[in-house]
């Protein structure tokens, strides 16, 4: 897997303070997209162990608040694989931190996926244009969706994340 830069100590892309990691690779082509330079799967920087541990060294601050996975598209089909075993280290290494993850895909066709209950929030959807809202938290158009996966999962319906 691939990926252009990992934030820290950022507030705009979850709840309270986040290490942001945006990775490489983004089939949806969203018009107006604010990183198209993420879409190509084959440029960025390969995420290797000393970008992981980048990465957790930011995760072990006590006022870091979790993880946020985005893009690109984390679920583009190529970064699956790996995208699930670094969930699920984050989560074995890291249980009190929270995992947000960035997709334009809609949950109903994300749901099933192995992984997912790993995560606390997904933002699911396309960005698009004409549904864009600057007010809104955490998303940039109307149709994007801040969903808690655990309660999604457990009630088998839609539950949005409160602010």
């Amino acid at each position: 897997m691939k990926y252009h830069n990992i934030t820290k100590d950022d507030m705009l892309n979850g709840d309270g303070l986040r290490v942001v990691l945006w990775v490489s690779g983004c089939e949806h082509h969203c018009d107006e997209c604010q990183n198209p330079v993420t879409w190509d799967i084959n440029c960025g920087l390969l995420f290797d162990e000393e970008a992981k541990n980048e990465l957790f060294t930011e995760l072990e601050r006590d006022y870091i608040s979790g993880v946020t996975l985005s893009g690109g598209d984390p679920l583009h089909p190529q970064n699956r694989g790996d995208i699930e075993r670094l969930i699920v280290e984050i989560r074995r290494k890291f249980p009190n931190k929270t995992i947000w993850l960035y997709t334009g895909y809609e949950w109903d066709d994300i749901k099933k996926l192995s992984f997912i209950d790993k995560i606390d929030v997904i933002v699911d959807g396309k960005y698009r244009r004409d549904l864009r809202d600057v007010n809104l938290p955490w998303r940039g158009s109307t149709n994007q969706k801040v969903i808690d996966v655990r309660e999604s999962l457990a009630l088998g319906k839609i539950v949005l994340h409160a602010k």
